[in-house]
């Protein structure tokens, strides 16, 4: 967490306020948020299922991230209440979707365009 006095607090407030885009590249620049998005949309809707698709991540990490998808409407997650244990389960939302698909083809720019350095 940033200190809310710090001078990188305040850049960043400045850039989020000038583009929406700096904000959305700040969520998403958290380690293993794009994975679990990506996860989810190739059909692992469990979190078992998540962390078996992502083997290093730590169970506190994915809990994390799975919050931060939804608190921004990326994700939806679904209770089973009548189901003994409970069942949750996620799922994209349209916008989750939308996301995923650009973040798609930017994952393709990258590779085609981009020479990045070994």
């Amino acid at each position: 967490m940033r200190k809310l006095s710090s001078t990188n607090y305040y850049n960043q407030a400045y850039l989020e306020e000038k583009c929406t885009l700096n904000e959305l590249l700040y969520v998403l620049s958290k380690r293993w948020l794009t994975d679990v998005l990506f996860s989810i949309e190739e059909g692992n809707t469990r979190f078992s299922s998540i962390k078996e698709d992502l083997k290093h991540i730590s169970d506190n990490i994915l809990a994390d991230r799975l919050k931060h998808l939804e608190h921004y409407k990326l994700i939806s997650r679904h209770d089973s209440l009548h189901q003994v244990p409970q069942r949750v389960e996620y799922s994209l939302t349209e916008s989750g979707s939308k996301l995923s698909d650009m973040l798609d083809q930017l994952c393709k720019f990258a590779e085609r365009e981009i020479d990045f350095p070994e």
